[in-house]
């Protein structure tokens, strides 16, 4: 019987591997007190959404290149709102200024904060390795972030539109447990 469950495992584990190598790792997350999805919703429902590009993930490709093939796996991977990603700035500056800024290979010590008010930084890359930093800013204010990570070959490799999937049910959460407190009950303060 040992033997046997050896076996098992060993073939468990061997059948896990592809899966584990093709899905992202979401990191840690944060969100403000203030975020409330229901404000991103109404915010860019059937709208224009800015997504803001930061670094370049793989650095032995025009970055042009590299933003042209995102915008459709970012699109396709979207969130529930009817919206539309784009890299274009309004023509006015929109108050209050919500985007979503993906900053790629990010130093470690780099917080959502300074990203929303324009400062960044960066780390070497590691080849063969998609690395993002997303933070969802209202004007300078960080409303979430989280990290995500996969190996990836390049701009069109399918493993960065299923991560772009689950990043955006992170970063844009629509949990009641994350939603302002509405007076009484035992909500977030």
């Amino acid at each position: 019987m040992r033997f046997r469950s050896r076996i098992v495992a060993a073939v468990l584990a061997v059948a896990a591997i592809p899966a584990a190598a093709y899905g992202a790792v979401i990191g840690g997350t944060y969100y403000a007190v203030q975020y409330d999805y229901r404000e991103f919703f109404a915010a860019t429902d059937g709208k224009n959404f800015q997504v803001v590009l930061q670094g370049n993930p793989f650095p032995g490709t025009d970055p042009a290149v590299v933003a042209r093939d995102l915008l459709p796996m970012m699109q396709a991977a979207k969130p529930m709102p009817r919206l539309t990603f784009t890299y274009e700035s309004p023509p006015e500056p929109p108050r209050p200024d919500y985007r979503l800024i993906l900053v790629f290979d990010p130093a470690n010590d780099l917080n959502s904060d300074s990203v929303c008010k324009g400062t960044v930084r960066f780390k070497p890359g590691k080849p063969g390795i998609f690395n993002v930093y997303a933070i969802y800013c209202r004007n300078d204010m960080t409303m979430s972030e989280t990290t995500a990570w996969t190996a990836a070959s390049g701009p069109t490799d399918p493993r960065i539109g299923e991560l772009f999937r689950e990043l955006f049910m992170v970063v844009f959460s629509d949990s009641p447990s994350l939603r302002p407190n509405q007076g009484g009950g035992m909500g977030r303060f």
